[in-house]
């Protein structure tokens, strides 16, 4: 028998706020204050309009009457700049000259107006910032084209989008999806858009603007995850490139059948990585070298320059290991290659420089 329990107002309530949070779009922000910083803010500037207001009233006290004594000392001055500022208004001390009233007209209605504003400067905060976030995540989303969607913000999706930004790519152009909250509050310190939900959920990925992204980066935890979410991002964009990171070698083939372009598995590359440091630390040195972008030797691919039409791979001025013709990837010593033509692309091993990283894919070529 199964039993049926509709939750109460209270219930629902609290399920749409955390359907809210797993679904909430995070955007890097500038150099926010701290909260009590930004109320002894606040607090000064009521204090200083008092003080003005105070003032203004001393010097002009001959015009004021006091029910009391009939004459305004500095201290009835302060008393009737507080009662006035703060809209309660006793009567018990008044102007009465022509003077007096013109300066309450113009100049103390005013300072009566900006205090108030500066009093509940924190609740206009509160109900506005809403309504800013939204219009501002809106114009991000209208803005966000041909990004790169990096989903899982471990150790692995964080030297992913590391070395994508290395080689050029902004940080605007990149947007992070994590389950956790304090993962995406990590990437958008380092100045990533973020959204916390699941992305096995298509309507989180939407959020991120899946659909419209030029690279998918998928560095979950789990491989089951990892398909799953393989899945749901070639269905919702057809034309990304998709590379994703696993565990076990043996999964690698259904996440190809998922529509994976690429899929990188950790372990084993960690494990041959350790093996042929081993055997030669030297070489473990070098392959280490070459993973890390913007340093030492960098492997890029580029496009074949006009130059280099009809030449071998070995007469470029590149080191090229590897061309790419078609949708194969030939070494440098494959007969096939014969000579290069110009829709090929080379994979080379270049001198990194500093400052003069970009995309592999836009990288400028030296026209001979």
């Amino acid at each position: 028998m199964f039993h049926v329990k509709l939750p109460g107002h209270d219930a629902i309530a609290r399920q749409a706020d955390e359907h809210l949070v797993t679904h909430r779009v995070k955007l890097p922000r500038t150099v926010v204050e701290r909260p009590i910083r930004q109320v002894g803010k606040r607090v000064a500037m009521a204090l200083l309009v008092l003080v003005a207001t105070a003032f203004i009233v001393y010097l002009d006290h001959e015009g004021y009457n006091d029910n009391a004594d009939g004459s305004v000392s500095l201290l009835d001055a302060f008393y009737y700049a507080t009662v006035t500022l703060s809209t309660t208004g006793y009567g018990d001390i008044a102007p009465v000259s022509d003077a007096a009233r013109f300066t309450n007209i113009f100049v103390i209605t005013p300072l009566r107006v900006l205090f108030l504003i500066i009093l509940v400067g924190t609740t206009l905060e509160v109900l506005t910032e809403r309504t800013r976030e939204e219009w501002r995540q809106n114009r991000w989303r209208a803005a966000l084209r041909e990004h790169t969607v990096v989903i899982g913000f471990g150790t692995k999706g964080r030297s992913a989008v590391q070395t994508v930004c290395v080689t050029g790519l902004k940080k605007e152009q990149v947007v992070v999806v994590d389950p956790s909250a304090k993962a995406v509050d990590a990437a958008t310190a380092e100045g990533y858009a973020g959204v916390v939900g699941d992305a096995t959920r298509s309507d989180v990925l939407l959020r991120a603007e899946l659909q419209k992204a030029r690279q998918i980066i998928i560095a979950t935890q789990r491989d089951d995850t990892a398909v799953l979410v393989t899945l749901t991002a070639r269905q919702l964009n057809r034309t990304a490139k998709i590379v994703v990171a696993v565990r076990e070698e043996e999964n690698a083939p259904l996440l190809k059948q998922s529509g994976a372009d690429a899929v990188i598995t950790s372990a084993s590359a960690a494990g041959r990585l350790l093996g042929l440091s081993v055997l030669s630390p030297a070489a473990g040195m070098v392959m280490e070298d070459l993973i890390q972008q913007g340093s030492g030797l960098d492997i890029v691919e580029r496009p074949v320059i006009k130059a280099e039409v009809g030449k071998g791979p070995r007469e470029t001025d590149d080191l090229v290991v590897s061309v790419v013709r078609g949708h194969r990837v030939l070494g440098y010593d494959d007969p096939s290659i014969g000579e290069l033509q110009v829709a090929d692309r080379l994979i080379t091993i270049v001198r990194a420089t500093p400052g003069g990283h970009v995309a592999p894919d836009v990288r400028p070529i030296r026209d001979n």
